[in-house]
């Protein structure tokens, strides 16, 4: 009498099929979840040791936390860097021995394969604290911006940058500053711009490196969060201009527009976990001494899965060290 076959199901007690239950089988079909690789380390460099809101380190701290972070898995390093003197044009930030380009040369000294990728603003340097330059009765002047930005990003360039990240949000930026690296021989060096919804999200950063502008919160050139349409615009026609990769912030705000970008755009896409984010789902466990960060383990991978191809996070080394 030949066999006969009938299809498994569910038993009366509700145990779910084999397939789900036994741990090898689950470890076998499950898709892989979050690694170093898909992590982009944020380091806020200051001229020397500093009691602030959110981690800072100093020049001479970078090669061995950049050696860990190789040793680790962690591929990317974005550099933010402060500015003790400032004034109107934000050329101070042209410098070729300013502390973003010790720093640049600091990370590639020690860790050559990392990728450095660095902000290209003017908020660190302004008098004023805002990220663009301002001309008559105290409004933008957009020329101005995207020439020194421009200038900006060749120095990072110059100083060993494999990105750079312009950052105000001022439309023209992206092509000013892909322009000025063709022309200077740096044709091999992308360009991210950072696209941004206004949030309080970023105070602990700017309270940190002294970028909050005098006049207070600066939404000049910021997308309403309500307004995924115009952020979606705007990613694209920075594209248009000339960007290879798009930085969306804030990360945990950002999860649809990815999802929608990542349907239209073949250019890599880096949410960006900001300060607030950091401090909101991360803590340090009184038990233990270490920084708990399972919350920010779930976002990004959230993020992972709507598509990012790596998240910019302040909890980089925090979270390798566990996945090791």
């Amino acid at each position: 009498m030949p066999l006969t076959t009938t299809p498994h199901r569910r038993s009366a007690t509700g145990t779910t099929s084999p397939l789900r239950s036994r741990p090898a089988v689950r470890s076998l079909l499950e898709p892989q979840t979050l690694t170093p690789a898909d992590l982009s380390m944020v380091l806020l460099v200051t001229a020397g040791p500093a009691d602030r809101p959110m981690p800072t380190v100093t020049v001479e701290r970078i090669p061995a936390t950049m050696r860990e972070a190789a040793t680790l898995g962690i591929r990317s390093v974005k550099l933010f860097a402060e500015s003790a003197d400032r004034d109107a044009t934000g050329e101070i930030s042209l410098a070729a021995d300013s502390l973003m380009a010790r720093a640049v040369h600091a990370v590639k000294d020690a860790a050559p394969s990392i990728a450095v990728m660095t902000e290209t603003c003017l908020c660190s340097y302004t008098s004023d604290g805002v990220c663009y330059l301002t001309g008559a009765h105290g409004r933008p002047d957009v020329a101005a911006t995207v020439e020194v930005t421009a200038r900006q990003a060749v120095a990072h360039a110059e100083a060993g940058a494999d990105i750079v990240g312009p950052a105000s949000m001022v439309l023209g930026t992206t092509g000013g500053v892909r322009l000025a690296l063709d022309e200077t021989g740096h044709e091999g060096v992308s360009v991210m711009p950072h696209v941004i919804f206004w949030s309080s999200l970023y105070d602990g950063f700017r309270l940190t490196m002294g970028a909050t502008p005098k006049a207070g919160t600066d939404r000049e050139f910021q997308i309403n969060p309500g307004r995924a349409d115009q952020f979606i615009d705007t990613a694209l026609r920075m594209e248009a201009d000339g960007a290879d990769m798009l930085l969306l912030e804030p990360a945990m705000f950002t999860a649809d527009v990815l999802g929608t970008l990542r349907s239209m755009t073949r250019a890599p896409l880096f949410p960006f976990s900001v300060s607030g984010e950091y401090n909101t789902l991360t803590h340090i466990d009184p038990s233990t001494g270490k920084r708990d960060i399972r919350r920010l383990v779930e976002l990004l991978t959230m993020l992972k899965r709507a598509g990012a191809s790596a998240s910019v996070t302040y909890a980089a080394l925090d979270i390798a060290r566990q996945l090791n």
